[in-house]
């Protein structure tokens, strides 16, 4: 079964937001086999989100360098709240996603 990608582009104010709706955004490189991995979990949990490629996005390379210690550890994922994650398990997500609904 084939699932649609739910990631989409940010809004053109550069809000986080789809739809009316809060989304998660996930920082990501090109290269990042756990980016693909928990793109593809949070899709077969139909929670939406927007990817931002550090590799092209100086300013998301800064975000993330900044919340990981200057790190440039992806995935980052950063939820509606401003909390931030690093590389977290699909379960963690869910739970932080399902919580501030």
């Amino acid at each position: 079964m084939k699932t649609t990608p739910r990631y989409r582009s940010p809004s053109p104010d550069g809000s986080l937001t789809n739809g009316g709706s809060a989304v998660i955004t996930m920082y990501t490189t090109s290269w990042c086999g756990y980016c693909v991995r928990l793109k593809g979990q949070l899709d077969r949990a139909g929670l939406e989100y927007v990817t931002v490629n550090i590799e092209h996005d100086p300013t998301a390379e800064q975000f993330v360098r900044d919340a990981n210690n200057g790190n440039a550890t992806v995935p980052t994922v950063l939820f509606p709240d401003g909390t931030v994650m690093t590389n977290p398990s699909i379960r963690q997500v869910t739970e932080k996603a399902t919580s501030a609904a």
